[in-house]
């Protein structure tokens, strides 16, 4: 029984090839819809689902590859209120999500109930891939991703795909070493990669193994019992300060249409969603210092798809002008700004 989390760019490839392995009960875990830039490295899916939950597209799909064995989508994004009860009905966990606040509490929650834990990882052009938390012939567990990593990184130090972007093809590597990990889990075929990390470059090929062991130390930042792994704040862990340089949706959505503000996307001109809504420049990150004279107005307000390079832009921008104009971006991104007006 496999737990695959995320249906994104790693889950596509891992499930594929854990169902037509055979495995027998497969769960897929995902509350995010398929979005149309999605469909470029998550060959699972097509522009007919876009706009349909990406657990439940993917279990009927995968049906259909072998309808001899059970699967289960959960269509809904795990935390650590509900992870525990989930992750109990299975053998192995698979990690194919794409933030350090869920890889946390994923990693938290395998090593509180005893689950041995595959993880992989892409940016850009390089893949990690490990196996967390195994019970070893020895009678312990091996090394977790704490042992890896024992503090999260602040929020916008390390991006993620959707700010860094990601050769399409990568995923699909790495998804496939990770479905090769589980099969050599369940089968005791070679040497899986417990206490081991994988690192791949992608555009040399190069391959590096790295040797891990449990750290005595960071067991201590794990959780020791439900309760108070249900009261751990993840997403907090892994928040940056908060700044006066960022505003929110709602203050966002009050400065939209008003004369004496001009908004920038500083997004790359292809990311996706474009947005309609209202007016606005768009000048990306690498080009807002060089165009400055387009900004005419007193407030500027800046915004990318998750936050990240809007506030590296905010910071730029109040550099060069001082006080002589106000700079803000917008905090969470515009996929934050889209969520709140679809729930307002």
């Amino acid at each position: 029984r496999v737990l695959v989390i995320g249906a994104g760019g790693l889950g596509c490839p891992i499930l594929q090839y854990l169902v037509g392995s055979g495995i027998g009960h497969i769960g897929i875990a995902d509350g995010d819809q398929v979005s149309l830039s999605n469909l470029h490295r998550q060959t699972l899916f097509n522009t007919a689902d876009i706009g349909i939950n990406k657990a439940e597209v993917a279990a009927n799909k995968l049906q259909l590859l072998n309808p001899d064995i059970t699967i289960l989508s959960i269509p809904f994004h795990l935390s650590n209120q509900n992870v525990l009860d989930i992750i109990h009905e299975y053998d192995i966990v698979v990690d194919g999500t794409d933030n350090f606040a869920t890889r946390y509490m994923i990693n938290d929650a395998c090593v509180l109930s005893d689950k041995t834990l595959v993880y992989g990882a892409v940016s850009r052009y390089e893949g990690q891939v490990a196996i967390f938390n195994h019970l070893t012939s020895q009678g312990t567990r091996s090394a977790n991703y704490r042992d890896l990593f024992p503090d999260p990184p602040k929020d916008g130090t390390v991006l993620n795909c959707a700010d860094a972007g990601v050769l399409g093809v990568l995923p699909g590597i790495i998804g496939c070493m990770q479905a090769a990990e589980v099969i050599k889990l369940i089968t005791g075929v070679g040497e899986p990669l417990v206490n081991q990390l994988l690192t791949y470059q992608l555009k040399d090929h190069q391959l590096f193994l790295m040797k891990i062991k449990p750290q005595a130390n960071t067991s201590s930042l794990i959780p020791s019992t439900v309760d108070a792994f249900k009261a751990m704040d993840y997403d907090w862990l892994c928040a940056s300060p908060a700044t006066s340089l960022e505003i929110d949706a709602v203050d966002f959505n009050q400065w939209v249409g008003r004369s004496n503000v001009t908004i920038v996307d500083v997004r790359e001109p292809h990311e996706l969603p474009t947005i309609h809504e209202f007016q606005h420049l768009r000048i990306p990150l690498a080009s807002v210092k060089e165009a400055t004279a387009e900004l005419k107005n007193d407030i500027v307000v800046v915004f990318c798809q998750s936050g990240k390079r809007s506030l590296q832009a905010a910071k730029e921008l109040t550099d060069l002008f001082g006080e002589a104009k106000k700079v803000y971006s917008l905090h969470g991104g515009i996929l934050s700004w889209k969520k709140w007006m679809e729930n307002k």
